[in-house]
């Protein structure tokens, strides 16, 4: 059935291919959207850092725009990469937390939609959207791997070098979190180059990619995922001596610089190529720091630059992330951007440069960037939802609201982000009418969530849910439970 509703994908988005030559494509920006993996939003220098060393970020936040106010759609992982990919929210999808369910088949990817408009496309570093064998995964038998089966090279992309999840940042090929996550290279397991530093490893695939786009003559979407700095944090012996005086956060520190360092390579590519200035970057994290409450000299020494909480929170500090983006000529250089942003966003945005047309009506929970990142339109034009366990979010202009209940206000936080964007001051109880008409758009985002998750955006197909839709108030099923239930689709 998966293999049929690929068919039906790959035989509509090739339709949109017929004529596009490689002389109109050769007029289309190139593309490369980095994401680091748990990297806080206070842990670069363009937002601040005097420790952590990253002269290529701060160069690029030089010669465009830092995205001051931009989130991650999740707290953790896997739920923002959905996003990334998709321009939808996760619970449209049922990839309810990091290592559950899976990206469906019948969604649009970037890699898709970059295919379909003539685009060289390729995924590098961690995928975490699914398994990438039907016997194996990172995460034992109970991530069900068969049923889990999702990898990067079935969602638009020519080229793939990419792991199920987290591996250790120094040598990555190495190490407990290489058990049954190897790399793999366009579908098949690699150990070829798998020394050094992550960032370079990555770009170790990632430059020989854009070296042969060129050569064809043919634009390129570079999708370039870290590991970095995600546990295991371990950073090489000249990284380490960089910050010797930091103890054990030496390695957290040291493996950012060197992902630094890794972009800066790839830049000096694009710059010998002659394509630099013809090509959209973003670079920006999947959730905030990891570490509750991370202890002088720890590994977990990412800092949220004075936000609320961390990973694995709604707050700020878990969802507010670094973010940069560079287009020359379109984007100001060292301009601030503060309207606020989402990795929903993405696809939409891409969509728009690319001039692609969506097969179908489907729901996008992003919005277009380009008349934001080019200062034209100051207010965002669309709320961003958050939805994690129990707890629903929503931002709407300058206000932030976070509840478990569309009906009981009791625990219900309110904050002024303009204000307040520690979110010290619940300002709940003085705003009723407000916190009213916030809960009204959340009960229709909630609908409609649930209308996908059904299958109902997938026209002409025969879809099944994996998981059951849990409304607020209740915990998401897990997927491998209702497996049981329900058979495999």
């Amino acid at each position: 059935m998966a293999t049929l509703r690929k068919l039906q994908r790959t035989l509509a988005l090739g339709a949109m291919m017929l004529g596009v030559s490689s002389a109109m494509a050769a007029d289309k920006p190139n593309l490369i959207l980095m994401m680091a993996d748990d990297l806080g939003w206070g842990d670069t220098g363009f937002n601040g850092n005097t420790i952590i060393k990253t002269p290529t970020l701060d160069k690029m936040a030089a010669e465009g725009a830092v995205l001051e106010q931009f989130y991650a759609a999740g707290p953790v992982c896997s739920p923002t990469r959905g996003t990334f990919l998709t321009g939808r929210h996760f619970w449209r999808y049922g990839i309810w937390t990091a290592n559950k369910g899976h990206l469906p088949k019948e969604e649009i990817t970037l890699g898709e939609v970059a295919q379909a408009q003539g685009y060289m496309t390729g995924h590098f570093g961690k995928w975490h959207l699914g398994t990438l064998s039907k016997t194996m995964s990172s995460k034992g038998p109970g991530r069900k791997p068969e049923i889990n089966y999702a990898p990067a090279w079935e969602y638009g992309y020519d080229k793939t070098f990419v792991t199920e999840s987290a591996t250790q940042t120094w040598d990555p090929g190495e190490g407990k979190r290489s058990r049954n996550n190897p790399f793999f290279e366009d579908g098949e397991t690699t150990m070829e180059g798998l020394k050094g530093g992550d960032g370079h490893v990555l770009m170790s695939r990632v430059i020989p990619f854009i070296e042969d786009a060129v050569k064809q003559d043919k634009p390129f979407m570079a999708v370039i995922w870290f590991h970095a700095p995600h546990a295991d944090v371990l950073a090489g012996p000249d990284y380490l001596k960089m910050y010797e005086e930091y103890g054990t956060s030496g390695h957290y520190y040291g493996c950012i610089t060197e992902m630094d360092d890794s972009i800066a390579l790839m830049h000096a590519k694009l710059k010998e190529l002659g394509v630099y200035d013809n090509t959209i970057q973003l670079y920006t994290s999947d959730n905030g720091p990891e570490g509750k409450d991370p202890k002088p000299g720890s590994r977990a020494a990412g800092v949220t630059g004075g936000l609320r909480d961390r990973k694995r929170s709604l707050h700020e500090g878990g969802v507010r992330v670094p973010t940069v983006a560079v287009w020359p000529n379109h984007i100001q250089a060292g301009s601030t951007i503060k309207v606020a942003g989402s990795t929903m966003d993405i696809l939409p945005t891409v969509v728009s440069i690319l001039g692609y047309e969506m097969p179908d009506d489907r729901p996008l929970d992003g919005i277009d960037l380009t008349p934001i990142l080019k200062q034209d339109v100051t207010e965002r034009s669309k709320p961003i939802p958050f939805r994690y366990g129990s707890t629903f979010g929503l931002i709407k202009g300058d206000y932030k609201l976070l509840t478990k209940s569309l009906g009981d206000c009791s625990q219900d936080e309110l904050y002024n982000l303009k204000e307040d964007r520690g979110e010290q001051n619940n300002i709940a109880q003085d705003n009723p009418e407000r916190i009213a008409a916030m809960k009204k758009e959340m009960a229709a985002l909630q609908d409609s969530f649930a209308n996908s998750h059904s299958g109902n955006d997938y026209v002409g197909v025969d879809y099944s849910p994996d998981s059951e839709f849990k409304p607020m108030g209740a915990e998401p099923a897990k997927a491998g439970k209702e497996k049981k239930k329900k058979g495999k689709k």
